[in-house]
């Protein structure tokens, strides 16, 4: 979901008491994205609320597994569409569109590909492309450092799920954009999904129950939207702690087989960390990228192009290099692009 955390010293009706220059407007957003900022006082009850309704529906899904209510809250259609569900939000959606073609910049997409991704994109309720996209370029310019979102340096369960319950100001949305999105704001889709997120979310929900009624909504809707919730949450926190590491980063990152299989590629974090501009996140042959595989479909059939399909081997390894820079500014009609490491 989507949220800013913002301390309560920035809360003022008068926006001068808390903006004052460029360098401090960007270090009061940085200063929202640390554990310190999560508290009663401050709590998104919008995204607590909403999850544990998403976790509470999954529950009564799994458990009525064993129960005599089985046959009212499941069937195999409903399990089919979850799993249908997961891949297209997940994959076509997150991991494609939101991570490597929107925060990286790592391909282009043709209509109908992009807006297609940008439906499964919302469809995932991780937040707006806007949002997902400003809140992972800081993530990787800050990376397990002060400022980073969701490091585990300040507790693996903060880093899992907690940091999306701190509490937020809605006049630091735009400001963030203004400061980490700059390419992606003039582009006026992204603003028409920015407000299309609840109404398509909570759309999605009436649909399916209307459709195949208690076990489609169950399944399709919350047990899908919880394994997808962790999946992505797992290369937040346990690829920062487990797995092995290729590259020299700087960071915490890790490659983790198993998070690479339930996020479909996104698994292999270290080597993202290290090349985070190339389209395909596995480097070695057994290092398997089932995301890479859908750019590489749709590359096929002219969908997407411009895709960095290089290797480590054919560039060095950097966290923010001239040539993103470059794209970036001639992309977006020279915006003032601050040197994130996000792409």
């Amino acid at each position: 979901m989507s949220s800013i955390p913002v301390p309560h010293s920035a809360h003022s009706d008068d926006r001068g008491e808390w903006r004052k220059s460029k360098a401090e407007e960007r270090n009061l957003l940085l200063s929202t994205f640390g554990s310190e900022n999560l508290h009663w006082g401050n709590i998104d009850w919008a995204v607590v609320g909403w999850m544990f309704l998403m976790h509470a529906g999954a529950l009564v899904a799994i458990v009525g597994l064993f129960t005599p209510y089985r046959s009212a809250l499941f069937n195999w259609q409903s399990f089919a569409v979850m799993l249908f569900l997961h891949w297209f939000t997940c994959s076509f959606g997150v991991t494609m569109t939101l991570h490597r073609y929107l925060s990286h910049r790592s391909m282009k997409l043709r209509t109908p590909a992009k807006y297609v991704g940008l439906m499964a994109a919302t469809l995932a309720g991780e937040g707006t492309p806007l949002h997902w996209s400003a809140v992972h370029r800081i993530h990787h310019q800050k990376a397990d450092q002060p400022g980073d979102p969701h490091s585990p340096s300040e507790g693996n369960w903060w880093s899992h799920i907690l940091w999306t319950f701190t509490g937020r100001d809605s006049r630091l949305r735009p400001v963030m954009y203004q400061h980490f999105v700059p390419d992606l704001v003039k582009d006026k889709s992204m603003w028409f999904f920015e407000k299309a997120f609840t109404p398509v979310l909570f759309g999605s929900a009436l649909a399916l129950y209307l459709i195949g009624g208690w076990p489609m909504f169950l399944w399709g809707m919350c047990v899908r939207l919880v394994f997808a919730y962790h999946s992505t949450w797992f290369v937040n926190s346990v690829t920062h702690v487990w797995g092995y590491r290729t590259y020299d980063t700087g960071d915490l990152s890790r490659n983790l087989w198993w998070v690479a299989i339930l996020a479909y590629g996104e698994g292999w974090h270290n080597n993202h960390h290290a090349y985070p501009r190339l389209a395909r996140a596995g480097h070695k042959w057994w290092e398997i990228d089932p995301t890479w595989m859908l750019i590489s479909g749709l590359r096929l059939i002219g969908q997407a192009y411009d895709v960095d399909d290089r290797l480590p081997e054919d560039l060095p390894v950097t966290k923010a290099g001239d040539d993103t820079l470059k794209q970036l500014r001639s992309q977006a009609g020279n915006p003032p692009v601050p040197p994130l490491e996000a792409v």
